[in-house]
């Protein structure tokens, strides 16, 4: 018959010990599944990747510009004044000198007209003293041709004299007083032709000084006239007239803008340029259209409002069709095209670009290194040291994570 085998009693310490291997593993397991320390957990599907390559990399520098006129010259109110008839209308094209508008200003007439009449008065003062000039030069003339005249009479009766005198019809007396003529009207003579030499230089100067002074009269009457001349508002050059928006009865004061010419034809393009390129942007680099128009770098203006600075830049040949305030995108060139070590651009850059967070082989975690970058595209940034070609890297934004490990779940 059946009988009941008595079942061996397992020893104490075997149970001990099961119980002590079931705790490591599951300590261990625990370990595992914890994050280390420093590290950040996240999710695959919340960042981006991209590989580390070395390639050829273009300098260049994309831009949205917008068309301005090359030139534009400012119309200015040169004498104040109430706007009484516009000759012209805003975007209208203008020819240089054109009158624009025509202004009103009573006291101004008045007081070119007072000016005139003093003017006019002082010129004439000036040709009254030159008129005596003249004419004491034509008495003087007229003295000198007298005394000449007297002298070759009294020369002819002494001559007569004195051959009465050799034939003894006339005695000695009688020949001297001719004589004495003839000596005084030659004295007369010599005093009056040296004295006109002396009148001459005076007169000359004086002359010079006249002239002068008529000259500098007739351009102060030209500059009062030309203040009547400056109530009509001209255009200062040929081209298109703009922000013309001047009214009839508006009173203007010296100085202030009536409108703008701009060059009509003539374009130039300007581009707002983030400020990270401030020293790599210079006046006579290249740029290009899309189309494919040539482009110079004419102007770098380095205030920087915004984060940004502006830069102006020339056609080489301008195409047609241009419209003033039209965007156009170009790509400045910086530099030459060169073999480098590159990373895609992306949100790892907006920390500064000092690290990198670098996938392990199993992509199951990254880990922060330190690089170094130089320069970038749009689409490349030129990596210096700190990364090696077939490395992957995150190019999500990391500036939140604090840690240097990310484990990806």
């Amino acid at each position: 018959m059946d009988r009941r085998i008595a079942r061996k009693a397992v020893p104490w310490w075997r149970r001990r010990l099961v119980v002590a291997v079931l705790l490591v593993i599951g300590a261990v397991s625990v370990w595992r599944m914890l994050p280390a320390a420093g590290s950040t957990d996240i999710a695959a599907a919340n960042i981006e990747t991209g590989e580390v390559t070395r390639a050829a990399f273009d300098d260049y520098l994309p831009v949205r510009a917008t068309v301005t006129p090359r030139i534009t010259t400012l119309v200015g109110v040169l004498s104040g004044g109430q706007v009484e008839k516009l000759l012209a209308q805003d975007g209208q094209m203008v020819r240089e000198g054109q009158p624009l508008a025509t202004l009103a200003n009573p006291q101004l007439k008045l007081d070119v007209l007072t000016r005139e009449a003093q003017i006019a008065s002082q010129l004439g003062g000036v040709a009254s003293e030159g008129l005596g000039i003249e004419r004491n030069k034509l008495d003087r003339a007229g003295q000198v041709a007298q005394a000449e005249y007297d002298l070759i009479k009294a020369r002819r009766d002494l001559g007569i004299r004195r051959q009465l005198h050799d034939q003894g019809f006339l005695s000695d007396a009688g020949v001297k007083s001719f004589e004495e003529e003839a000596t005084y009207q030659e004295k007369r003579l010599a005093q009056l032709k040296s004295g006109r030499a002396t009148e001459a230089r005076i007169t000359a100067t004086q002359s010079a000084r006249l002239n002068d002074t008529q000259v500098r009269l007739s351009g102060n009457l030209a500059a009062v006239r030309a203040g009547l001349e400056a109530l009509t508002i001209r255009a200062p050059a040929n081209g298109r007239l703009t922000n013309f928006t001047i009214q009839p009865g508006q009173t203007l004061k010296p100085g202030d803008p009536a409108g703008q010419v701009d060059s009509e034809g003539s374009w130039k393009l300007v581009a707002q340029v983030d400020e990270y390129y401030l020293g790599r942007v210079a006046v006579g680099q290249t740029a290009a259209t899309s189309d494919g128009a040539a482009l110079t770098v004419s102007k770098v203006l380095p205030a920087v409002k915004d984060g940004r600075f502006q830069v102006e830049l020339t056609f080489d040949k301008a195409p047609a069709g241009l419209n003033r305030g039209q965007t156009i995108d170009i790509r400045i060139t910086l530099g030459a095209a060169s073999r480098a070590v590159v990373a895609p651009v992306g949100g790892w850059l907006e920390a500064g670009g000092s690290s990198a967070f670098v996938l392990d082989p199993d992509g199951a975690h990254a880990r922060r290194r330190s690089v170094k970058i130089g320069r970038r595209n749009p689409e490349q940034v030129e990596i210096l040291s700190g990364l090696n070609p077939g490395e992957r890297i995150v190019t999500s934004n990391t500036a939140s994570v604090k840690g240097d490990i990310l484990n990806i779940r």
